[in-house]
C-alpha cells in the first residue's frame, strides 16, 4: 500500500496514511487517460455551429436567367452555392461531439489519475478541512503552509460550503466532492489535497 505523510491545517506533519492500494497504488494506464480526457473535452463542446444552405439563404427565388440563347452558363438561383451570397455546401450543423466509454475504463481512468498524483508526489492528505466561516484567506494559508504553488485541486467527503465559498476568489483553486472527481480536473492540477476521510472514501467507492 502506498504510504503518504499526513498533515493537520497548519502544515505540520502529523503522522502518516495508507491509502488503498487498488486504487492509489496501481501502474497508470496512459492510453486510458488519454481517452478519457478525450472523452472529457469532446462532452464540453457545445457543438451549436451552423451556416446556411441554398435553402436556408435570403433570396434567389427565381432563374436568374432563360435557359438558352443568353451565352452565359445555364443558372438556376442566384443562392446557389457558387454565387456570392449563396449557400455553403457541406458546412457545419448543430451536432453533439459526446463520446462514451465503458464504465470499468472510466473507473480505471480515475484510478491511473490518482495513482499518477502519488507517483509524482503532487498529492497531500490533510487530517481534517474545517473553516468557521467563509474567508479566502484561510485557504490562501493552508496552501502556503503546505507550500502548495499552481493549482490546487481540494477533495472533500460532502460539500462544504464554507470551503467552496473560501476558495471561489483563488484562481486556480478549485474543489470537489469524492464523488465529483474526475480525471481531467485532476491532471489539469498541479497538486490534488485531499482529506484522510475523503481519501478512504475513494478507496472504498474507486476500488
Amino acid at each position: 500500500m502506498p504510504k503518504v505523510a499526513l498533515y493537520n491545517q497548519a502544515g505540520s506533519e502529523v503522522g502518516s496514511v495508507e491509502l488503498a492500494e487498488n486504487v492509489f497504488g496501481i501502474e497508470p494506464n496512459k492510453t486510458v487517460l488519454h481517452d478519457a480526457v478525450i472523452m472529457q473535452r469532446a462532452s464540453m463542446r457545445q457543438g451549436t455551429h451552423k451556416v446556411k444552405n441554398r435553402s436556408e439563404v435570403r433570396g434567389g427565388g427565381r432563374k436568374p436567367w432563360r435557359q438558352k440563347g443568353t451565352g452565359r452558363a445555364r443558372q438556376g438561383s442566384i443562392r446557389s452555392p457558387q454565387w456570392v451570397g449563396g449557400g455553403t455546401v457541406f458546412g457545419p450543423t448543430p451536432r453533439s461531439y459526446s463520446t462514451k466509454l465503458p464504465k470499468k475504463v472510466r473507473r480505471l481512468a480515475i484510478r491511473s489519475a490518482l495513482a499518477t498524483k502519488v507517483n509524482e508526489e503532487s498529492i497531500y492528505v490533510l487530517e481534517d478541512l474545517k473553516l468557521e466561516t467563509p474567508k479566502t484567506k484561510d485557504v490562501i494559508n493552508l496552501l502556503g503552509n503546505l507550500n502548495i504553488n499552481g493549482k490546487a485541486l481540494i477533495v472533500t467527503t460532502e460539500q462544504d460550503e464554507n470551503v467552496v465559498r473560501s476558495a471561489n476568489n483563488l484562481q486556480g483553486v478549485e474543489v470537489l466532492t469524492v464523488t465529483q472527481l474526475n480525471v481531467l480536473d485532476v491532471l489539469k492540477h498541479d497538486t490534488l489535497l485531499i482529506t484522510k476521510e475523503a481519501a478512504e472514501k475513494a478507496g472504498e467507492v474507486l476500488a
